[in-house]
């Protein structure tokens, strides 16, 4: 695990409330279903059994790096209501010549009261940053959705709205959240989301 930190993104811990989310780095990444329902699958005897809404998640997180080409994925694990996984970002060397390809279908401009003029900025300001973790993960969870939804049209899947970051600043954080991702089913019912789950609004 440690070789592939290796410290060469360690971060400055005074620069997080600004931090460009488009900067080289590793990331723990935990995205969790709407009301915590249990979509994904189920665990037991610390093992996961993956639901196939479950098998979808799973599938499409190894392929962002196919349309990424400058993310790389650390560990990862898929729970019943919540997935966990490190996204590493190495854009170092080609990132500058190569686009990278965006895993979702063009979406709907939003509607807004602002003037012509100051359009423009006012996008630029609300909308992540391409090759941002902000912009991969809402094309995660976009992908997912539109399959699972394809799949599954009356199951009423839908991810919470926001997720959670972690910027991971050396190779004891690094060990220490993989670990962590990696005994997740073992501690499934010590874990946070463990029977959270809500009734649908």
């Amino acid at each position: 695990m440690a070789d592939k930190f290796q410290n060469k993104y360690r971060i400055p811990s005074a620069r997080h409330p600004n931090w460009d989310y488009c900067t080289n780095g590793a990331y723990f990444i935990t995205i969790c279903t709407k009301n915590r329902q249990y979509f994904l699958g189920e665990c037991e005897k610390g093992k996961m059994k993956l639901s196939t809404v479950g098998a979808i998640v799973q599938g499409f997180w190894y392929e962002i790096p196919k349309h990424f080409p400058f993310v790389e994925l650390g560990e990862f694990v898929v729970m019943p209501n919540h997935i966990h996984g490190v996204l590493i970002l190495n854009k170092n060397g080609f990132y500058e010549n190569i686009e990278p390809v965006d895993i979702i279908d063009p979406v709907e401009t939003l509607q807004c009261n602002v003037s012509t003029e100051n359009k423009n900025e006012f996008y630029q300001k609300i909308s992540p940053k391409s090759g941002s973790i902000s912009t991969i993960v809402r094309s995660y969870k976009s992908i997912c959705t539109k399959h699972i939804h394809s799949a599954f049209p009356t199951l009423n899947f839908e991810w919470q709205t926001r997720f959670w970051d972690n910027i991971i600043r050396d190779d004891e954080a690094f060990n220490t959240i993989s670990q962590y991702i990696l005994n997740n089913p073992l501690n499934w019912e010590e874990d946070k989301f463990f029977g959270e789950e809500m009734k649908p609004e």
